[in-house]
Formats: C-alpha cells, structure tokens, sequence
C-alpha cells in the first residue's frame, strides 16, 4: 500500500479509502464488517462515514467492526447535512455540531475522530461560528483534524483566510466529486488546493459505478448496480457518461486493465490528490481496486484518458451534496 500525507497535515492515509455509504443497506452489517477487516489486512487505513449514511447504520457497523483495532485507522465522518426535521437537524451551527459530533462518538464506539468533515457549505451560519466550534473540538481532544466537504474553491480559500486571521484549526482537506466523469475540480479547486496544502479527497470516483462500463443506456440497470438498487441514481445515467464509460472500457482492455481498476488509477495520480474513496458491497470489490495502487500509466493511455473525459472538464459538477434553501 502506498500512504500519503493528508494535505499540508502530518498524517498518513492509505491512498485508496475506504467509502461506507453502502453499510447497512447494499450489504449488510456481516458483509460490511467483512470488508472492514479485509481492507484494513490489506493496508487500507483510511475509513471514510458520515452522520447521515444509511440512518446512521454505518457509523454503528463501523464502530463494531473496529474494536480491537481502532488504533490502525483514520476515522473520518461528516456532519452538516439534513439529519432530521427539526430546526437545528441541519447546517454547520455550533448548536448542530456539538450534538452531532456526540453521537458520532457513541455510534463508532471511540473517544475521538481523526478528521471531521464539514458535509456541505452552510450559506446560513457564519463561517467563524462553525471554525470556532471545530477549533473547540480539537482543542478538547474529540477530533484531531478538521475538513470540508462539497465546498467550492471560494468558499473553502474564505474558510482558510479565517482561520489563519483568528488563529484557529484550519482545514486539511476537502471531500469532492472528482473523476474522470467529472473533471470540474481541476479549474479552480485544485489549483488552490495546491497552493493552501489542501488533500483533495474524491468521492464517486468511478461515477457511481458507471466507469466501470457497465452500464448500456439509462433504462437497463444491471441487476445489483447502484441503478437497481437505487432507482434516484438514475438522474446520472446522461447518455454522455454511459459513452464515456464504454469508451473507458474499451481502452483498458486493450490495454489487459479493468475499467475500474483503470479510472482509479488516474485519480489517484492527480496533483493534490491524498486518497481516493472506494466503496464496496463485497471483499471481492476491495481486492480488485487495490491493483490501481501499483499501476503505473504511461504518457500515451494518460494523453488518451484525458482526450476522452476533456469535455467532463466543464458544465454541471456530477455530483453535489448541497443544503436545501
């Protein structure tokens, strides 16, 4: 495995993550804790949750599979999201995190988190209000690095200038949507990230599965895809990505790659890049994505990845979590 530092941060992460957003529905909590423990005896040491997944069910599954073996891990969650409906259920208020941060604690079974994530952009609460709640958490020891999440390079460059002005904990990193798929961090956010020392973390690397190749038009879903199992993810299914997810796929054959294995890699060979999320519903998933770690691609397949997703440099982001007006 190959570790990385996270941001300008002194901790190392594992640069294939492991995502967990399916714990608790796509496969089921002895599934779940499978792959747990298959990813971690395979040097993967960065687990990444949210308050929110699966109604909290990861975090719970989670804290179950690592006891006994909590001190091999970067834990990650988030908060910041709808969490439920009442007023202070949502958003980045000293109120909110303070409450969420508590029962993440309780649910992943652990005195601390390794990195706690902003899930979204809070345009409602003053960025000092939600700074100064993190800056608190580190300072008693509940969370040892703070993030972003789905911020844009303005607003996490704000976040950072309030940081520094005031003294406080700053941000190591931000999780986005970043592939091949979805190329749009690499105007603005990137850079910044570069020049802040800012890990960029992607998530939906390969597209939601549609990198793989798999899919055929919108309305097929392989049996057992995200698609099938999860009929809102149809909204991605644009005949655009399922072009480009064959064209992929074509490639990385003719070159003995899997089209995953393939479209990981790239990302993980992007500038600011810390470690890429990978989710899985079976161990199986976890031994086939750790052979992108190693794959080494040359300045042709590169020239020609990047000539094929060009386009996805530019338009609507492919995904972005956002709090409701």
């Amino acid at each position: 495995m190959e570790y990385r530092y996270l941001g300008a941060s002194g901790v190392k992460v594992s640069v294939l993550g492991l995502g967990t957003n399916s714990f608790g529905t796509r496969a089921d909590r002895e599934a779940s804790m499978g792959i747990i423990h298959h990813a971690l005896e395979n040097g993967i040491n960065f687990i990444d949750t949210a308050n929110i997944y699966t109604k909290s069910e990861s975090e719970k599954i989670i804290g179950e599979a690592l006891e006994g073996h909590r001190h091999q891990v970067v834990l990650a969650t988030k908060a910041g999201l709808v969490k439920g409906d009442g007023p202070n259920e949502r958003g980045s208020s000293r109120h909110h995190l303070m409450m969420e941060l508590e029962a993440s604690l309780k649910r992943l079974k652990t005195d601390y988190i390794d990195l706690y994530q902003i899930h979204t952009f809070d345009p409602n609460t003053p960025l000092e209000e939600t700074l100064r709640a993190l800056d608190d958490m580190v300072r008693a020891g509940k969370v040892r690095y703070i993030g972003a999440s789905n911020y844009a390079a303005w607003e996490l460059m704000k976040a950072i200038g309030i940081s520094e002005k005031s003294g406080l904990n700053r941000f190591v990193s931000n999780q986005v949507s970043y592939s091949l798929a979805d190329r749009i961090p690499e105007n603005e956010l990137v850079p910044m990230c570069l020049d802040q020392g800012v890990g960029i973390i992607p998530y939906f690397p390969l597209a939601g599965g549609i990198l793989t190749g798999k899919y055929n038009s919108p309305e097929a879903a392989p049996e057992g895809s995200r698609a099938d199992k999860d009929p809102n993810f149809k909204r991605y299914l644009g005949g655009d990505k399922i072009r480009l997810g064959q064209e992929i796929a074509r490639l990385a054959e003719a070159h003995g790659y899997s089209p995953g294995v393939l479209s990981i890699a790239w990302l993980i060979r992007r500038p600011a890049v810390s470690t890429v999320i990978v989710g899985a519903t079976k161990a199986g998933q976890v031994t086939e994505n750790l052979a992108s770690v190693p794959l080494a691609i040359g300045a042709e397949l590169a020239a020609e990845l990047d000539e094929l997703s060009r386009s996805f440099r530019y338009g609507e982001p492919f995904a972005l979590f956002r709090l409701p007006s």
